[in-house]
């Protein structure tokens, strides 16, 4: 069979490897250090800095970065933490992983992002913990989750040295797609008391597999200490890193906990330091210009919902282009997603919400109580955006699920 003229398949989110990252990673290699090191740190120091806060803590990944979170504010059996429906199991598993029980609230009805009022009305004086998410990299309302939790601040019933100094629901943002995104003027990471970003190997910002942990909590709040005690907890509670202990003499340490194995490499670190250097200058506004591209080709569709970039002072990270197909239904989005594939475009949806999951079914939740959750991801179909998306590839994107799209609503 002739194959000479076959159209290259499209993926849904490659990473950006190319020869500076390869230099820099093999620099490391080289360089006779390898896992937690000199430039780990300096990227955690970039991060926090590119962030506006104090001191950020580079992990292996987001998941583990909300967990210790969790941890440290003293969430455990009997407390209750606020999420969203709509998001990836990460978010709730953590709070089960701790023995807390997940409250899930619905979306706002024309966006993916939790509603606030549905936090408000879910809080009770076991509610420890808010954790809204920034979908497809667009920030939540924090001035209104920021204001309901001062309001409900009487029912906060404080356990812990940290929930009492704090003296009200602490605001964890799974800001896991929101890294780069702005929101009246400050970024994400700036938004809520701590903020926990993801590197995974689909993020804008990639070290292969890792996430970050940035602190921003009241200035009563002993920042250095807490980063410190974080730092010990993700080693296994062990009082010295391998960097320190390999310091000539200083090989004693002592374990103080029983903690957890959840540190960055010095390889992850490499990847994400060029990553970040590029970042504001390349990655984001290559995201943003495919972006604006789909929305101006689609924006005469009947009944598509496109996402938001931005808007009212608010800043995408351009992480996911989430579309609502809002004529279909679920069986008819999937086989758009079947005929994309077939035509060798990868595409998705983000996501299956959490309630709709066979362990959180067998939990007792259920998808049907979270009716604009459950709208959303019937008619969500998630488009390709990476840097090497050139306007071919995106022309290809573009007439193919239209054409698509017309077939099966035919």
């Amino acid at each position: 069979m002739d194959t000479s003229n076959k159209l290259p398949n499209i993926p849904f989110s490659p990473p950006r490897m190319d020869q500076k990252i390869l230099d820099e990673v093999c620099a490391a290699l080289k360089s006779g250090w390898i896992t937690t090191g000199p430039r780990t740190k300096e990227f955690e120091k970039k991060i926090a800095a590119y962030c506006g806060c104090t001191h950020a803590l580079a992990l292996n990944s987001a998941t583990a970065g909300l967990e210790i979170m969790l941890r440290w504010f003293g969430v455990g059996p009997g407390d209750e933490v606020i999420l969203p429906a709509y998001t990836y199991s990460a978010t709730a598993n953590v709070v089960v992983h701790c023995g807390a029980k997940p409250v899930f609230v619905d979306s706002l009805p024309d966006h993916f992002n939790i509603d606030p009022l549905e936090i408000q009305k879910a809080i009770t004086p076991r509610t420890k913990v808010v954790m809204p998410v920034d979908f497809a990299g667009w920030p939540c309302d924090y001035h209104s989750i920021k204001s309901i939790v001062e309001i409900e601040q009487k029912k906060f019933n404080p356990q812990t040295p940290e929930q009492k100094q704090l003296g009200r629901i602490l605001i964890l943002s799974d800001s896991a797609h929101s890294f780069g995104a702005l929101y009246h003027g400050k970024p994400a990471g700036s938004l809520a008391d701590v903020s926990v970003f993801s590197f995974h190997a689909v993020k804008n910002l990639t070290t292969a597999e890792g996430g970050a942990v940035v602190l921003n909590l009241p200035s009563d709040f002993d920042a250095e200490a807490i980063y410190k005690a974080l730092c010990i907890k993700i080693l296994h509670g062990q009082t010295k890193d391998a960097l320190s202990k390999n310091q000539p003499g200083q090989w004693r340490y002592d374990i103080v906990e029983a903690g957890y194995k959840y540190n960055m490499t010095d390889i992850a670190a490499a990847i994400g330091l060029i990553e970040l250097e590029r970042y504001n200058s390349e990655t984001l506004p290559r995201r943003r210009q495919i972006m604006e591209r789909y929305n101006e080709a689609f924006k005469n569709q009947l009944h598509w919902t496109l996402p938001r970039i931005q808007a009212h002072n608010i800043c995408s990270s351009y992480h996911l282009y989430p579309l609502l197909l809002n004529a279909l239904t679920e069986n008819q989005r999937d086989t758009v997603i079947q005929q994309m594939g077939v035509r060798g475009i990868a595409v998705n949806v983000h996501f299956i919400p959490v309630p709709q999951m066979t362990f959180y079914k067998n939990l007792g939740y259920q998808l049907s109580d979270y009716v604009n959750a459950k709208k959303h991801f019937e008619h969500e179909i998630s488009l390709p955006v990476y840097f090497d998306l050139n306007e071919s590839l995106q022309n290809r994107v573009i007439d193919t699920i239209v054409q698509i799209y017309h077939q099966v609503c035919a």
